[in-house]
This record gives C-alpha cells, sequence and structure tokens, in this order.
C-alpha cells in the first residue's frame, strides 16, 4: 500500500455574494446570498515512501487546500485521505508525531525567543529523546549553517535564515513526511541553493518523503522526479518532469556554427530564429522531425563545425501550460 493514498478529494467553500451599490448594501444587511466555490475537485493519487514530489499550479489552482487537508487543518467536503494509515483531520495527534510542516510565508518558530529556545521547546512539544534531540541538531546546524543566527530572536532573522530555522524545527522528530509549501519564496540565489541541497539530502539520505509546492521552477528542475499539475481544482497531469517538456514544450532549437559564410541558411523542417554571422539558430517542431533527420538535411547542404541541440526549459513549458491552458484543452 502506498505511503499517501488520495481517493477523489473534494473541497467546497461557501463565498457570500455582496450585491453592490447602496440599495445593494441595504440588501445584504438583511439577506446573504452564498454560492459554493469547489477548491479542490475529485482529486486522486498515490505517493510512494520516499518520494519527492513537486505540486505546481497557478495562484488559486488548490495546491494549498490540497495540502492543508494532507495536513489535517482542514476536512475534505468529500474523499479519502489515508496517510501512513492515518486520517489525518481524525488522527490528529498521532499523525502529527510523523510529519513536519513549512509554510514558506509563516514561521513554526515562536517569534520573540532565539531560535535555539524555540528549538528546544519543540523538543518537548514532540517528546523527542536527548540523544535524538541532541544528534539531530548537530546534523542540522551543519548543514543549514545554523550557528551564525542560533541565539538571535526570530522576529530579527532574514527569510533566509528563517526558512533554514524553520527546516530544522521541522524536521527534529525525524517524520516520516515533510509538506514544504513555497519553501524558497523570497530568497536570494545564495539561499534558494542551500535550501535545495538540504531538501535533497534529507530526502536521499534519511528518506524522508517530500511533497513540495513552488512556483520556483528551479525548485522542480533541481530536486523533483515527479510533479503533479492542478488548475481550478483537477489534477491535470501527473509524471516526469521531462514527459512534462516532451508533450508541451514546444519547439526545440538546434544551434549550428557554420564553417562558411553563407548567403541562404534556410533549410526544409525548421526555422530560422536568428542568426550572429555564422552561427545559426534553428527552431523545430517536436513530432514534426527529429533532430537527427535535421542535422542529416543541414550536413547534406552545408559545412558544420559544431552544433547543439537545446531542449526547453521547463519554466518556459509551465509557462506555456499556464497561459494556453494546454492541459485544460488536452482534458
Amino acid at each position: 500500500m502506498p505511503l499517501i493514498r488520495v481517493v477523489n478529494l473534494c473541497k467546497e467553500f461557501r463565498v457570500s455574494k455582496h450585491q453592490r451599490g447602496a440599495w445593494g448594501a441595504v440588501k445584504n444587511l438583511f439577506t446573504t446570498q452564498y454560492r459554493l466555490v469547489r477548491a479542490v475537485d475529485g482529486v486522486s493519487f498515490n505517493i510512494e515512501a520516499g518520494e519527492l514530489v513537486g505540486y505546481l499550479g497557478p495562484n488559486g489552482a488548490g495546491k494549498s487546500t490540497t495540502i492543508k487537508m494532507l495536513t489535517g487543518i482542514l476536512v475534505p467536503t468529500s474523499g479519502e485521505v489515508n496517510i501512513g494509515g492515518h486520517i489525518p483531520w481524525k488522527d490528529r495527534v498521532p499523525y502529527v508525531k510523523g510529519i513536519g510542516v513549512v509554510f514558506g510565508q509563516r514561521t513554526n518558530l515562536w517569534w520573540d525567543l532565539p531560535v535555539i529556545e524555540s528549538l528546544d521547546l519543540l523538543k518537548h512539544v514532540y517528546r523527542i529523546s536527548e540523544d535524538r534531540y541532541e544528534r539531530n541538531l548537530a546534523e542540522f546546524r551543519e548543514m543549514l549553517g545554523l550557528d551564525e543566527f542560533l541565539h538571535t530572536p526570530v522576529r530579527s532573522l532574514s527569510l533566509g535564515q528563517r526558512m533554514r530555522a524553520d527546516l530544522a524545527g521541522a524536521l527534529l522528530h525525524d517524520p516520516q513526511i515533510i509538506f514544504l509549501d513555497e519553501p524558497t519564496i523570497g530568497l536570494d540565489v545564495v539561499a534558494k541553493e542551500r535550501i535545495r541541497q538540504f531538501i535533497k539530502s534529507i530526502n536521499r539520505e534519511r528518506s524522508v518523503t517530500v511533497i513540495l509546492t513552488t512556483h520556483d521552477l528551479g525548485d522542480v528542475e533541481k530536486l523533483c522526479a515527479r510533479v503533479m499539475m492542478i488548475d481550478r481544482g483537477k489534477l491535470l497531469f501527473d509524471g516526469a518532469p521531462g514527459e512534462l517538456v516532451q508533450r508541451f514544450g514546444g519547439e526545440r532549437e538546434l544551434v549550428v556554427d557554420l564553417a562558411e559564410d553563407y548567403a541562404n541558411v534556410e533549410i526544409d523542417g525548421a526555422r530560422v530564429a536568428s542568426r550572429d554571422e555564422r552561427q545559426v539558430t534553428y527552431r523545430f517542431v517536436r513530432g514534426s522531425i527529429s533532430a537527427s533527420d535535421l542535422i542529416q538535411r543541414l550536413s547534406a547542404q552545408y559545412r558544420i563545425l559544431d552544433l547543439s541541440v537545446q531542449e526547453p526549459q521547463i519554466e518556459d513549458t509551465v509557462r506555456r501550460i499556464y497561459e494556453q491552458g494546454l492541459l485544460r484543452d488536452e482534458g
């Protein structure tokens, strides 16, 4: 049985409808009309122990609502969730002992206390043994560089420092699963890389199952072997990032360094995207012609010094999916 099993998960919210204008304001005082908004609509998936899964979607797609149901913060309208033998919103106490949660825009630490005192408090909250606490704290101090701000109040930390402290706090009790909601939001390049390396390490070395929601596609490229995409409450894609690029990546690029300065560098099956003296960039549609066939055509017409095939970036692919609704159209 998978570690996380989600079947036809739905969450509806009742939202009041306010009427505009002076007369509408009077009517709002006496009658309130509501409409139902389905934030999560029939989502189903399984996650095995030790996976690192990216959960993607535009703002308002239903990502955070899903995570809140998986962590037991929200009760679903319908559907089933079983995580490690627990139903999150029913088995709160035993369930939270085995999970860690980090929200990028809020902290789980005590605002006015130094970081070390917050971690000491978490030791008692989770009833962590002294040996395990000291072992984990020593490891996290080294991996996350906590010593530089360990005795600083949480309110005085930079965003990157607070995120490192939150990650340490979420993992002190050796959770089986950690939910990360936008863990690199607002961080600079150096801080992002440090957080990513830490996430990768705890997944590989401790076999912690990681569910990651993010808008930073760099997180996905560097961390996730599997991505799920949700939009308008529906799960529209579940697979490898490479498969996403393969199916929706659009045009590929072939950059060619020519041996001579040819007047005409047109070729059947591709278009010239740019030219800089003898270097030409061609773009061609995946599925209409293979890179090897295009290279053969070029070699037959021109003398080539060097060439490289460049695949679309996952960030560009996901942006196209969001902007053009490609997965919705496919569904």
